[in-house]
């Protein structure tokens, strides 16, 4: 599987912005995908994480209720849409897929080691 992170850029602080995962392979549809961020000087965290059906999402406290992930498998796309953007949002941000057992997510499909393919990266910068 190879993916494709694209959508990043600047945006006022409230501001809305979405971010496209683009993926390839046939296999896609059986991949966890999930969406993780690092800023500048700081570790790379956990953002949000689907199922490969779809119908299991998890989210960090951080960006719950304002970020919605989704995926569309046919068109081999998983979307993180960001709403009431905040300036510690600003990070790179990278989407990544990896194979689990079960197709629900949880708090074992936050570790970054849990995914073997990874995105290039896109920049989301909120400015105050």
């Amino acid at each position: 599987v190879q993916l494709q992170a694209s959508g990043g850029g600047l945006v006022q602080a409230g501001g809305s912005l979405t971010l496209s995962c683009a993926a390839s392979g046939r296999t896609f549809g059986t991949y966890t995908v999930g969406w993780f961020r690092q800023a500048p000087g700081k570790e790379r965290e956990f953002v949000a994480c689907i199922s490969w059906s779809g119908g299991s999402t998890n989210y960090a406290d951080s960006v719950k209720g304002r970020f919605t992930i989704s995926r569309d498998n046919a068109k081999k796309m998983v979307y993180l849409q960001m709403n009431s953007l905040k300036p510690e949002d600003t990070a790179v941000y990278y989407c990544a897929a990896g194979l689990m057992s079960i197709n629900i997510v949880g708090s074992w499909s936050t570790g970054a080691d849990r995914y073997d393919y990874w995105g290039q990266g896109t920049l989301v910068t909120v400015s105050s």
